[in-house]
């Protein structure tokens, strides 16, 4: 995937499965920026990146009031929600950094909050409700390791 690649899902089951196939590749220590407005699919992608992860059924849910939950599967997925932190100094510590090199997959829902917290190499999507069932999801490597990926 060298450069921004656009896809288009049609309902929420095509945003998982996109996710679902694409954590096949995924071998730990990457993260993942999610960005988009309220309902435009960023829970539901997390939801096929678990499934295709192995993390059982029913394990998703949104991080909103606890700042980052854990998952475990194949590989341990931190899953973080910063909408609630919009307002704050970027130089505020929220701990992600240290999941950043542990093996697992960081990510990160609202991650344009605090544009200070990304490590150098991320991968970014950018969620856009086309309509009531349509997104469009922009796919934005930062950074050779996420340049390299496949999304078919």
């Amino acid at each position: 995937m060298s450069g921004i690649l656009e896809v288009i899902t049609r309902f929420p089951e095509e945003t998982q499965a996109l996710a679902e196939r694409f954590s096949a590749q995924l071998k730990g220590n990457e993260v993942i920026a999610l960005a988009g407005e309220m309902g435009a699919g960023k829970t539901q992608f997390v939801h096929g990146l678990a499934r295709g992860l192995q993390v059982p059924d029913g394990s998703v849910a949104s991080p909103s009031f606890v700042l980052i939950r854990e998952y475990r599967g194949r590989l341990t997925i931190h899953h973080s929600d910063l909408f609630r932190l919009e307002g704050l100094p970027e130089t505020v510590n929220v701990g992600l950094e240290e999941f950043y090199e542990d093996g697992g997959v960081t990510v990160i829902e609202w991650a344009n909050k605090i544009p200070g917290i990304l490590p150098e190499q991320y991968l970014e999507i950018r969620f856009e409700v086309v309509d009531p069932e349509t997104r469009k999801l922009l796919l934005v490597p930062h950074g050779k390791r996420y340049e390299a990926l496949r999304w078919q």
